[in-house]
C-alpha cells in the first residue's frame, strides 16, 4: 500500500469517525438565569473604601457578585459548575457577558471575557505587615476545560499611577480539582489607599463553524474563598471557618420534583431516609459543629419537621459528608401541589463566618416529572450525517394511571438561532427497557427557548395521553441539527436516558439528566381556574419562585400607565394593587404561594401563580 492510499484511508476513517449521527453534549449559547434575571447590571457604585481584612467566598443566594465588594457582575455565582468547592458558592468565569449571552467580541481565536473588579481597598501599610492575598481556583469543573490559549489572570491597580498591572496567571492543564494561591503584596506601588484588585478570563470559542448550534460557552474557571488581609503566612490559604461545602439537593428518592398526586401514592418508598450535608473544617485545629435540620410547608406556613443531629468534632482540613436520619414523610392539606423549604445549619464557634453556615433547598411538588434541578450547565443532541431520522428518549414511570398532558423541555438559546428547527414530539410505551409502541406523536413542533427563569417551554398536547407504569418522552429529529437541549451535569440520574440511530437503541454514555419533564393531571388552564378569568391569558414573568420583585414580559404586558397588578393570597384577599412598573416589589409578602392578576380599565387580561420565597 503506497503511502497516498495510505493516507487516504486514515482520512476517510476520521472522517466516517467525526460525521455519522452521535449523541453531543457541549457548551450553552446562552445562560437563562443570567438572561432572564434583570438583574444585569451594577444598580450603584460602591462610595469609599474596605477596610482588612477583605474576605469572599460568594455564598451569597444571588447569582451576581455583591455590590458592596465588586464594581461589576459579569461571572456568575452559582452551586452548579463544581462539586468539590472549598465552601458553598463559587464564582464562574465564562465565555458569556452579564445578560447571559456570548460576548459579542467572542471569536475562536481568543478574546477576553469575564472580569471580577473588587471596590477600592486600604493598603497603606508598611510592607513588612506581611501582608497576602489568597484565593482558591478550579479550571473546568463541571464545565468545558479551557484550552491552550485560554486563563486567568489576576491584576493589581496601582492607585497613583492608575494603572493595572498583572501578577500572576494561570494556564490549563489535566486537573480539575481546586488550587490555593498565596500572593505577597509588598510593592510599594499597591501598599496605597485606593488599591483594587481584578480577575480576568481569556476564553476561545470551540471551532464548530460547520455546526454552530453546537457553539456555546465554554473554558470555565471557578473562584472560591477570596482572602486579603495583613500578618499572614504564604501556608496560611484559609481563614478559621467552618462551613458547608456543597448545596442540598433532593429529599427524594429518584426524582427532583414529582407530581404530588403521585408522590401521595408511593410516598413511603420514594422519601429519603435521610437527608445529606456537606461541610468542611477549614482551619488548622479540631472543631465542634452541631447540625440543626428544619422543614417548614411554605404553603401552610408552619414547621413541620426540626431536629438535631448532634454536636460532633471535625479534624483540621477535613471535609464531611453527612447523612442525617430522617423520620418523616412529607405531608400537606393541599391536594394538587405542596412546597417545602429544607434548611440545614451549622453551630459553630462565635468567630466563624456565619454566611456560609446554612444550606437551603426547595422540595416542590406539582404536575410534573423532573430529574433535573432547573439548571443546565450544557447543551444535548444528536449531531452529524444519519441523524435526520434520529430520536432521543427519557424514560419516566407513572405510578397511577394519568393524563399526559404536556411535555416541558428546556432548549438552550443557539449561536445564530441556528438551532431553531422542527423536530417531532413523541411518546412511547415501554417495549422492555426501551421505547416500544408509539403512544403519541406532535408533529413538526419548533424548538422555543422558555421565557420562564429556568429556561422551559412547556408543549401542551392536543390531546391527553393516558400513561401507566414506564413511559418514555423525547423527540424525533426533522434534520441533522444539534438540537441543543439542557442538561443538567450535577444531577446525574443514569440509565434513564436512550437514543436512536440508524434502527438501533442505545443507552446514553452521557452523565447527567436531560431537561425534559412530563406533565400529568387535570388538563391545564389556558385561563386562571376561576370562572370569572375563563378565558384570560397567563401572565410570563419572572422570576418564579421570587424573593424581593418580579419583572413582566413586556411583549405580552407592556409598560402603558393603564394596568395594574393585583396580588392576592389563595383564599382572594388583596395584598397588593399598584401600577404595573418594569419591576414589582414583593418583599412585603410572607413566604408562600400567591395569585398575581393584571388589570386594565377594570377587567382582567390574565394571571399566574407566584411562589414567595426567602
Amino acid at each position: 500500500m503506497d503511502k497516498r492510499t495510505f493516507l487516504y484511508l486514515i482520512l476517510l476513517f476520521q472522517f466516517l469517525h467525526y460525521s455519522y449521527g452521535q449523541e453531543v453534549v457541549t457548551g450553552l449559547p446562552s445562560n437563562p438565569l443570567l438572561r432572564n434575571s434583570g438583574e444585569n447590571t451594577v444598580k450603584s457604585a460602591f462610595a469609599g473604601e474596605l477596610e482588612l481584612p477583605f474576605f469572599e467566598d460568594f455564598s451569597g443566594r444571588g447569582i451576581f457578585p455583591q455590590t458592596g465588594k465588586w464594581t461589576d457582575n459579569y461571572v456568575f455565582i452559582n452551586n452548579t459548575y463544581s462539586n468539590d468547592q472549598p465552601t458553598i458558592g463559587i464564582a464562574t468565569f465564562d465565555a458569556l457577558d452579564n445578560t447571559g449571552r456570548l460576548y459579542e467580541n467572542a471569536t475562536y481565536l481568543g478574546f477576553a471575557a469575564d472580569q471580577l473588579t473588587s471596590v477600592p481597598i486600604n493598603l497603606n501599610y508598611a510592607a513588612s505587615q506581611n501582608i497576602r492575598m489568597s484565593f482558591f481556583y478550579q479550571p473546568g469543573g463541571l464545565g468545558d476545560m479551557p484550552e491552550e490559549k485560554d486563563s486567568l489572570v489576576l491584576r493589581f491597580f496601582a492607585p497613583e499611577e492608575n494603572k493595572w498591572y498583572s501578577v500572576w496567571k494561570a494556564v490549563p492543564g489535566t486537573q480539575r480539582d481546586f488550587r490555593a494561591v498565596s500572593i505577597k503584596i509588598e510593592k510599594s506601588k499597591f501598599l496605597k489607599t485606593g488599591f483594587r484588585f481584578r480577575f480576568v478570563n481569556y476564553a476561545s470559542l470551540s471551532d464548530y463553524q460547520n455546526y454552530p448550534s453546537m457553539i456555546g460557552n465554554c473554558d470555565q474557571w471557578n473562584l472560591d474563598y477570596i482572602v486579603l488581609d495583613r500578618n499572614r503566612e504564604a501556608t496560611d490559604t484559609l481563614l478559621a471557618d467552618v462551613a458547608m461545602r456543597a448545596p442540598m439537593r433532593s429529599l427524594l428518592q429518584t426524582h427532583e420534583s414529582m407530581p404530588w398526586k403521585q408522590f401521595a401514592r408511593i410516598s413511603l418508598q420514594e422519601m429519603g431516609s435521610a437527608i445529606p450535608v456537606h461541610y468542611r473544617n477549614n482551619d488548622s485545629i479540631i472543631r465542634n459543629v452541631t447540625r440543626n435540620f428544619e422543614i417548614w410547608d411554605v404553603y401552610e406556613k408552619k414547621q413541620v419537621k426540626f431536629f438535631s443531629a448532634g454536636a460532633v468534632n471535625i479534624d483540621p482540613f477535613t471535609s464531611k459528608d453527612f447523612n442525617a436520619d430522617l423520620i418523616y414523610t412529607f405531608k400537606s392539606e393541599n391536594t394538587d401541589s405542596a412546597l417545602f423549604r429544607v434548611t440545614s445549619w451549622l453551630i459553630t464557634d462565635v468567630f466563624d463566618p456565619k454566611i456560609n453556615d446554612t444550606a437551603i433547598y426547595y422540595q416542590k411538588f406539582s404536575n410534573y416529572f423532573a430529574f433535573d434541578d432547573g439548571s443546565a450547565e450544557a447543551g444535548y443532541g444528536i449531531n452529524g450525517l444519519g441523524s435526520n431520522n434520529a430520536m432521543v428518549a427519557y424514560r419516566f414511570r407513572s405510578f397511577t394511571e394519568d393524563s399526559l398532558r404536556a411535555v416541558s423541555i428546556c432548549f438552550n438559546d443557539s449561536y445564530q438561532n441556528a438551532n431553531l428547527r422542527s423536530f417531532d414530539l413523541m411518546v412511547w410505551k415501554d417495549g422492555g427497557g426501551i421505547p416500544g409502541d408509539l403512544l403519541y406523536s406532535l408533529e413538526e413542533v419548533k424548538v422555543e427557548q422558555g421565557k420562564s427563569i429556568n429556561g422551559f417551554h412547556t408543549y401542551i398536547l392536543p390531546k391527553p395521553v393516558m400513561v401507566d407504569n414506564v413511559f418514555y418522552v423525547g423527540w424525533k429529529q426533522r434534520s441533522e441539527t444539534f438540537l441543543n437541549a439542557g442538561f443538567d451535569v450535577n444531577t446525574p440520574h443514569g440509565g434513564k436516558q436512550l437514543y436512536w440511530i440508524n434502527g438501533i437503541w442505545y443507552e446514553s454514555g452521557q452523565s447527567g439528566s436531560l431537561m425534559i419533564r412530563p406533565v400529568t393531571g387535570p388538563p391545564l388552564p389556558t385561563g386562571i381556574n376561576d370562572i370569572r378569568f375563563r378565558d384570560r391569558s397567563v401572565l410570563h414573568f419572572r422570576p418564579n419562585p421570587a424573593k424581593e420583585y418580579i419583572i413582566f414580559d413586556p411583549e405580552q404586558l407592556p409598560v402603558d400607565g393603564k394596568t395594574f397588578i393585583l396580588v392576592t393570597d389563595m383564599q382572594g384577599r388583596e395584598l397588593l394593587n399598584v401600577p404595573l412598573t418594569e419591576r414589582i416589589d414583593i418583599s412585603s409578602l410572607h413566604e408562600g404561594l400567591y395569585i398575581v392578576i393584571a388589570i386594565r380599565n377594570g377587567l382582567p387580561l390574565g394571571y399566574s401563580r407566584l411562589i414567595r420565597i426567602k
